[in-house]
């Protein structure tokens, strides 16, 4: 022996690249990645968002370009988020046929049929005021009023040719409302991701430049998204869902949360899916370019927490470089 430490089964394992390979417990692919998409009513030509490097408000025109960018880099699904001309109290352009989500999902579908598209059905994007429903005139919290909207929004995506609705406010009961607007509807076909564990987060904050929330909103979700403390009340939201019909489930955000992902994943059977935030992205994006670190070493290390909790699906805005490494075999 020239060594009074010799090399133990493990070390074995993990000699070369090809062994790390063979062995490897865990597996990241590009099929696991979804792509958030923020398509722009108003823009003539694509816009970069200030808080999120590398990310853009797209054009309608420039969707295209975007997605074919997607395709060939072999990511196969996509999350539209929409930015409306007009925004309302009752967040009409929401559900409007030939509002920017509609639009987009038959141009996706037409021209991109190969593309798994989930549509985020919410009402922030589209309120006056920035918030995930509507409330009353005397400023109450008005959940019935917001599943109602709900469900028209989601009817008018199936009918648009979406396969999954995401309805990612987290309002109470909306999953079974979606569910029973869509098997009335004639959509049984149609899925739901739903947001069943989504926590009240500061980690939100770059998204809300990317949706054309920043000037709008003010307050706060703590009545219908969950506290950071909360570990059983999260798990019993998800059994909510999954009661009332969802095909998939959310943990957003992912990387403070991964203890719930894998919680979660213990006690489903269900697909789960990860939200890798824009707080992260933004976050990992800063750090490298004052060189704290490797952005790639970084993303791929963030990528593998979360598969190795249990996700099904990573929805992130890293998607493209992720696809880009993995193309490459820069792992």
């Amino acid at each position: 022996m020239n060594s009074k430490y010799p090399q133990t089964r493990l070390q074995r394992y993990r000699r070369t690249p090809a062994r790390r390979a063979l062995f490897s417990e865990t597996n990241l692919q590009v099929a696991d990645l979804m792509m958030p998409i923020f398509v722009h009513e108003s823009l003539s030509e694509s816009q970069p968002i200030s808080s999120m490097p590398g990310i853009f408000q797209l054009s309608v025109s420039d969707l295209g370009r975007e997605l074919q960018e997607l395709v060939d880099l072999g990511i196969g699904a996509v999350m539209v988020f929409g930015i409306p001309a007009q925004k309302s109290r009752l967040a009409e352009a929401a559900f409007d046929e030939n509002g920017v989500v509609q639009r987009a999902i038959r141009f996706i579908k037409s021209s991109f049929p190969q593309l798994v598209v989930a549509a985020d059905c919410c009402l922030c994007e589209y309120t006056d005021n920035g918030h995930c429903g509507i409330f009353t005139d005397d400023g109450q919290w008005d959940n019935d009023g917001t599943l109602q909207i709900l469900e028209k929004i989601a009817r008018s995506y199936a009918k648009a040719g979406v396969d999954m609705i995401a309805p990612s406010g987290m309002i109470d009961g909306c999953v079974g409302h979606i569910r029973q607007a869509l098997d009335q509807s004639g959509f049984q076909q149609t899925m739901i991701m739903s947001y069943a564990v989504k926590f009240a987060s500061a980690f939100y904050g770059p998204f809300r430049f990317a949706a054309g929330t920043q000037d709008v909103f003010c307050g706060d979700r703590h009545h219908h998204q969950l506290a950071p403390s909360q570990i059983r009340e999260a798990l019993h939201e998800a059994d909510l869902d999954r009661d009332e019909g969802a095909d998939v489930l959310m943990v957003k955000p992912a990387f403070p949360y991964l203890d719930i992902l894998s919680q979660l994943r213990e006690r489903s059977q269900l697909p789960l899916a990860a939200y890798c935030v824009s707080g992260t992205y933004a976050m990992i994006k800063a750090a490298s370019e004052k060189g704290l670190f490797d952005e790639q070493s970084a993303v791929m290390e963030l990528m593998m927490s979360m598969k190795r909790a249990g996700a099904n699906i990573i929805v992130s805005y890293f998607a493209k470089d992720v696809a880009g490494y993995l193309k490459e075999g820069r792992i």
